[in-house]
């Protein structure tokens, strides 16, 4: 059985304040891209998972799935790496979930939903979009989800900078709270709210607030270079730009390669 696991950008991620499970209220806006790992899988005589030694994400999901049926992990896992690691694209977290649509294929009785999105939620707060076809306003702690309609028709343009290592999302997190980075969270997911209900073209997506964990000197690049939204993805490094023309796309591409790994793509509604 093969699948893809697709990456993910963040269109808006407004953070507030430290919740009491010691997780961040957050509003987030899920968009998948086509940029995707490849994930084989099939039953076997215990749980391996291959392709990629980082991999933590996949062997947790399947151990607690394993769990949750009453049975012995038994599957063969085989990661093909696609999505860069530690990026803000998502790529351990769609990786776990499409592991976790294929396994429960194999089994006769598979949980509940509710009962598999609570176990993704528990494995990371991205986990639970993955499971989900389309967009998806994110909310809680990121794992409360909403559908959205969102306009597909428009370029997407990943970079991933040079040398520049990515911080643990702890870390960004820490930061955030240093700098006392939840106050005025109300009116930021006002903001996220009133864009989404007048949004009907790619660029109304230009009037959601930026990114409340990181910031990027590349998003002022690629708004010169045509953007007509650009910010970090989750807590980064990548940083996006949303394009109306292939073609104009392109040609930022070119010029940002001397800035670091770039990646040309468009929006996926599901894998």
């Amino acid at each position: 059985m093969r699948a893809s696991a697709a990456a993910k950008v963040n269109l808006a991620l407004v953070v507030g304040p430290r919740r009491d499970d010691g997780l961040h209220e957050v509003v987030t806006l899920y968009q998948r891209v086509a940029l995707a790992d490849r994930i084989e899988l099939e039953p076997g005589q215990a749980l391996r998972v291959e392709g990629f030694a980082g991999d933590t994400l996949v062997r947790r999901a399947l151990e607690g799935l394993a769990a949750r049926v009453g049975i012995e992990p038994h599957w063969s896992v085989r990661i093909e790496k696609r999505i860069p690691v530690a990026a803000g694209l998502g790529g351990g977290s769609s990786d776990a979930a499409t592991a976790l649509r294929l396994a429960c294929a194999t089994l006769a009785s598979p949980p509940a939903p509710e009962t598999l999105r609570e176990l993704a939620g528990s494995i990371g707060a991205d986990v639970p979009f993955f499971l989900a076809d389309g967009p998806q306003l994110g909310s809680g702690s990121g794992t409360t989800l909403e559908p959205v309609e969102l306009p597909q028709d428009f370029w997407v343009l990943l970079v991933l900078p040079r040398d520049l290592a990515k911080r643990s999302t702890a870390d960004v997190y820490e930061r955030f709270d240093e700098r006392g980075g939840e106050h005025g969270f109300a009116e930021r997911r006002a903001g996220v709210l009133a864009t989404l209900a007048t949004l009907r073209r790619p660029r109304d997506l230009a009037g959601l607030p930026p990114n409340d964990l990181a910031s990027s000197p590349l998003a002022d690049e690629l708004r010169a270079l045509g953007a007509f939204r650009a910010d970090v993805s989750g807590a980064g490094p990548v940083v996006y730009g949303l394009f109306h023309h292939d073609e104009q796309a392109r040609r930022a591409q070119r010029t940002l390669a001397r800035s670091g790994r770039t990646w040309l793509t468009a929006p996926a509604w599901y894998g």
